[in-house]
């Protein structure tokens, strides 16, 4: 991977300090983090794999598969989920085939559960990659997840 050893040539005075950072900066670059991006991160700093592994799997915001073109994150706080969300999450697996985790064959469509988004007061909150969605109810989700179908066409 010619983009993880970019990354690295960045971090020439590497420190341990540095694992996070360079973590978050092959994930922005791939999308997620492969077992051949941990291991040449392991190797370049000269922390066991393991350790490197141990720590990514700690935080919640690294990913360890691809995501799709347009990566839908449904909110599952305690607010979205009192307003109904399980109504979308069930919208949602009807209209695509997706579970929390998983891509479409095609790759154009991922779904994430996540914890509370920090719009308590708008939810159920839906996100497609960077662009925020509130109050949704079913209606609004199917008119969402139209629009990004209708790109592809």
């Amino acid at each position: 991977m010619p983009e993880v050893e970019k990354i690295l040539e960045n971090y020439p005075f590497v420190q341990r300090d540095d694992l996070i950072p360079i973590l978050q900066e092959i994930q922005d670059e791939i999308g997620f983090l492969s077992e051949d991006a941990i291991v040449k991160v392991g190797k370049y700093l000269d922390i066991p794999t393991s350790k490197v592994y141990g720590l990514a799997t700690f935080y919640n915001q690294f990913r360890f598969e691809a995501k799709g073109k347009y990566h839908i994150r449904i909110c599952n706080g305690a607010s979205c989920h009192v307003n109904t969300n399980s109504l979308i999450l069930n919208e949602l697996h009807k209209k695509l085939r997706l579970r929390n985790g998983e891509i479409t064959k095609d790759g154009i469509f991922s779904f994430e559960e996540t914890t509370c988004m920090g719009a308590c007061g708008f939810g159920p909150i839906l996100a497609i990659n960077d662009k925020y969605y509130t109050k949704v109810n079913v209606k609004k989700l199917n008119e969402v997840i139209e629009f990004y179908m209708n790109l592809e066409e």
